[in-house]
């Protein structure tokens, strides 16, 4: 299942999907989330811009977990081992639901997956 929900991401990531498509729009969805929230702290490129931040393009990073303990650790905040400060709860913009959470992990991982 998660080989399938991995190539849907990849696949929509690159255009093959159409734009109405509902994983195209959760990425294009979670790239604002990850623009407006993630992106002060993680980067434009999804290594880190700050250190001890995790990079999202290590092949045993934060993308080696699945998808239930990141949204786990982007809702209720994360210490990453090494870090000298936590990730806050939902990136420390409280207004992000569930959905939100969804749609920037989908992003996250079409754009920086390996």
């Amino acid at each position: 299942m998660r080989i399938v929900v991995l190539l849907t991401v990849a696949l929509a990531s690159t255009g093959v999907f159409a734009d109405n498509s509902a994983v195209a729009k959760m990425v294009t969805a979670g790239k604002g989330v990850y623009s407006q929230t993630c992106i002060a702290c993680h980067g434009a490129n999804g290594k880190g811009a700050i250190p001890g931040v995790p990079s999202f393009t290590s092949s045993d990073g934060p993308l080696s977990k699945t998808d239930a303990v990141l949204q786990k650790h982007i809702s209720e905040g994360f210490q990453s081992p090494g870090s000298p400060m936590a990730m806050p709860a939902k990136g420390g913009n409280p207004s992000l639901d569930e959905s939100d959470i969804e749609a920037v992990l989908t992003f996250i991982r079409a754009e920086f997956g390996t």
